[in-house]
Parts: C-alpha cells; sequence; structure tokens
C-alpha cells in the first residue's frame, strides 16, 4: 500500500506527493503519470492538504446500495444509474461545504472514491482493476428537495462545495470489502460496506468505460450506504472509508 497527497505551494502552486513516514516526498507530476520524485521533502505536519485529484469528470453511481434505494422509496436499478458531478463541486478535506439558500434539505452521503490511473474505454470487468490507481474517500452532498423537485438530478448533486474529497489517495487495497462510514459531530450516521455493493467496482468500471472514456486521474464515486440524512450550519461532517482515511469538513450557509 503507498499512499499519495495532494499539497498547497503556495502562490498558486500544487503538487502530489508521497508519503514516506511523517514526511511528503514532492513529485514531479501525478503518480499515476509514473512520475519521479523531486528530492524535495516536508512534513506532513502543517502542510495543507488539496484535493488528491484533479479529475476531468467526476461520474457517480446512484443507488448501489440495496438499503439506500429503500430508505428512499426507490426501487433497485437492473443496471448501474449514472449521474455525474461538475468538478468544480469539489473541496479537501477540512474545507466548508456550503449550504446554498436554494435547498431546504441538504444531505450527506459518503463514499468509496475510485481514481482511475490509466485511460481506458469498453474494458473487461476481468481487467478493470488494472485501470485503477487508488482510492479516497468522497461525499457526494445533495440537495434532497431539489433532487425529488428537478427529476433530474444536476443541480441538486452540482453545487459548488457538494464533493468533498480526500485527504489522501491510497493504493494496493482491495476494495470489496471496506467499511464506509459517515458521522455528523462524532454521532454514526451511516455504516455500511462495500461488499454490499449492488454492482461491484469492476462491474461499474466496465458499464462507465462502455459509455465514455475514463482519463487518468478521473473519479468514480461508487455509491453510498444507507443512513443518509441532513446536514446543518455548524455541523462537522466525516466519512471514513477502512484503509483509506476519514475526510472531514465542517458545515455552514452560503456566503
Amino acid at each position: 500500500m503507498t499512499t499519495f497527497a495532494r499539497i498547497d505551494r503556495g502562490e498558486g502552486r500544487a503538487a502530489f506527493a508521497r508519503l514516506h513516514g511523517d514526511r511528503l516526498r514532492l513529485l514531479a507530476g501525478a503518480p499515476w503519470e509514473r512520475t519521479s520524485e523531486t528530492g524535495e521533502e516536508v512534513p506532513l505536519a502543517g502542510a495543507r492538504l488539496l484535493a488528491p485529484v484533479t479529475p476531468s469528470k467526476i461520474v457517480c453511481v446512484g443507488r448501489n446500495y440495496r438499503a439506500h434505494a429503500a430508505e428512499l422509496g426507490n426501487d433497485v436499478p437492473v443496471e448501474p444509474l449514472l449521474f455525474f458531478k461538475p468538478p468544480s463541486s469539489i473541496i479537501a478535506a477540512d474545507e466548508t461545504i456550503e449550504l446554498p439558500e436554494e435547498s431546504s434539505r441538504i444531505d450527506h452521503e459518503a463514499e468509496l472514491g475510485v481514481v482511475i490511473g490509466a485511460r481506458c474505454r469498453r474494458v473487461s470487468e476481468e481487467r478493470a482493476l488494472d485501470f485503477v490507481f487508488g482510492y479516497t474517500c468522497v461525499d457526494d452532498v445533495t440537495a434532497r428537495d431539489l433532487q425529488k423537485k428537478d427529476g433530474q438530478w444536476t443541480r441538486a448533486k452540482g453545487f459548488d462545495t457538494f464533493c468533498p474529497t480526500g485527504p489522501l489517495l491510497v493504493t494496493g487495497i482491495d476494495p470489496s470489502a471496506l467499511a464506509v462510514r459517515c458521522r455528523v459531530n462524532g454521532e454514526i450516521r451511516q455504516d455500511g460496506n462495500t461488499r454490499d455493493l449492488i454492482f461491484s467496482i469492476t462491474r461499474l468500471i466496465a458499464y462507465i468505460s462502455g459509455v465514455m472514456t475514463l482519463e487518468p486521474g478521473d473519479l468514480i464515486a461508487t455509491g453510498t450506504p444507507h443512513g443518509v440524512g441532513p446536514i446543518a450550519a455548524g455541523d462537522v461532517v466525516e466519512v471514513e472509508v477502512e484503509g483509506v482515511g476519514t475526510l472531514r469538513n465542517p458545515v455552514r450557509p452560503r456566503g
């Protein structure tokens, strides 16, 4: 297992780094480019961590846990239900989820994020994991009332700050049985496991890449377990994925 981060270098500069003990070894490029280390190190403590990906697209999967589909009164899909979040919705750990005034019900949705490592198109399930670089934590923040009102999910899922991601990117783990949890103000709201996914990680990659080409650095949000619920100003939301880390974000009104 190897862990990577993306850090703020100041003056609008960012750099990827490999975690080595309590130090970050800076890289010359994105880690999925198999880039080299620059020879520069910085301490992890005190480093400002950015979201560990800058994807060309964020492909999300709806209703991929049976209990979650049931809690919202929806049927279990017969094939993966896809939607997008814009890259502009991404924020890093410790950055603030902003509640837009257009909605009166904003929900947390804890998810395992899959980061693509190589360009892929129409790959088989058997080869799917060959195109994965690593895994991260994602909170698919959702304006639930707007989702129901609009009948499609673009606005409800796409507000700025509605895709907290990170803080780290981890490679070399098995994604098939990872605990996925959400806590709000320390209270467990969601407690699921990827073994309960309706459509596995390999099935999702094969299905999505049959629709669109996935590029290195693209992010797939794989679905959320049951227990989604509202968040409010002043809350602190934590998404924890076993073996990957914990993503923490405070909540406040927009503006």
